[in-house]
């Protein structure tokens, strides 16, 4: 009964080591690990192969075909709960349905007692209603099999001002990284300029899987890096930016958590003074707006006189537009 109890575990961990491992393991690096002989383990792999688990076998080295291997992951009740708000957040800001969501969410409700399975298997009808880019879903796999295998990979980006043009660049991506707004982001390093870049992965037409491998820099830190980040543009470098809130949005503005870097003040009469500091001050252009005359930009000066001009052109709009 010990020994098979000690198999079991054995087994459990030498399952764990293999998907965790990049680039595969050789028998000796596993028979080390795990304190056995070199046949212990090749018969163990053949164990592992006969329940169900996918191996590949390449170059003397042994790993698991991620894309067939289903994980077993034991959760609580509230655990379950805590992923399932964080799916349902997901798929109310998508842009396009990720048949990955929709199978995770029925997956998940499977986990639940009445009436809640019912609900979680209704977010996923609903997600499943959304339009489906296959492109969008192909070009997402890719990238995260290449952030999986620490593979670089080839896309084809166009920015916003390429009008439309895609180029192809070598890119390794170090992180990927959502939006509130419905984008979808990978951080990593472009070839192209050298540098630290994000890419939109709606903006991806393309991407193919290459052989060269890359190393995430050990000074990379995603917490880090989007510290400075308002929405998705964080690393280096940041800027203080100000507002001054009255009004009814004192108590809105108060009862919420912005940004890590936030300082609020109470000010005499009732308002309140938000400060953050942010790489770059543009991505928070679009929410000031939406608090209208209720907030003013105190700094930086550049953000004001973004704010003026926007305001210009709006008076300008409606001043052009026959009233009905």
């Amino acid at each position: 009964m010990s020994r098979l109890s000690n198999r079991t575990e054995r087994l459990a961990e030498i399952e764990r080591m293999l998907f965790r491992s990049q680039h595969g393991m050789t028998v000796i690096e596993i028979a080390e690990t795990v304190g056995v002989d070199r046949r212990t383990i090749y018969r163990d792999l053949d164990m592992l192969s006969t329940i169900g688990v996918p191996l590949w076998q390449e170059d003397g080295k042994f790993g698991i075909i991620r894309d067939q291997y289903l994980a077993t992951v034991r959760l609580n009740f509230n655990e379950a709960i805590s992923l399932f708000i964080a799916a349902r957040l997901l798929s109310r800001h998508a842009d396009h349905q990720n048949p990955h969501i929709v199978s995770a969410l029925t997956k998940l409700s499977m986990a639940f007692p009445a009436p809640l399975a019912s609900h979680i298997a209704l977010t996923a009808q609903s997600v499943s209603h959304y339009p489906v880019d296959s492109n969008f879903v192909a070009v997402l796999e890719t990238v995260t099999t290449a952030w999986a295998e620490g593979r670089k990979v080839q896309i084809w980006y166009s920015s916003r001002s390429s009008s439309g043009e895609s180029k192809p660049r070598e890119f390794s991506p170090y992180f990927i990284e959502p939006t509130p707004q419905g984008g979808l982001y990978t951080i990593g390093y472009d070839g192209q300029s050298k540098q630290t870049r994000t890419f939109k992965f709606q903006r991806i037409s393309r991407a193919q899987l290459l052989d060269d491998r890359y190393t995430i820099p050990e000074e990379f830190n995603a917490n880090e890096y989007f510290s400075t980040a308002w929405g998705i543009m964080g690393g280096g470098g940041k800027v203080r930016v100000t507002m001054h809130f009255r009004g009814e949005a004192t108590s809105l503005i108060k009862e919420h958590n912005w940004h890590l870097s936030q300082q609020v003040v109470d000010l005499p009469d009732g308002d309140c003074q938000l400060s953050v500091w942010v790489k770059d001050w543009r991505e928070m252009q679009p929410w000031i707006q939406s608090w209208g005359s209720l907030v003013t930009v105190l700094e930086p000066v550049e953000l004001r006189q973004a704010l003026v001009a926007e305001a210009h052109r709006i008076a300008a709009t409606y001043n052009g537009a026959s009233g009905a």
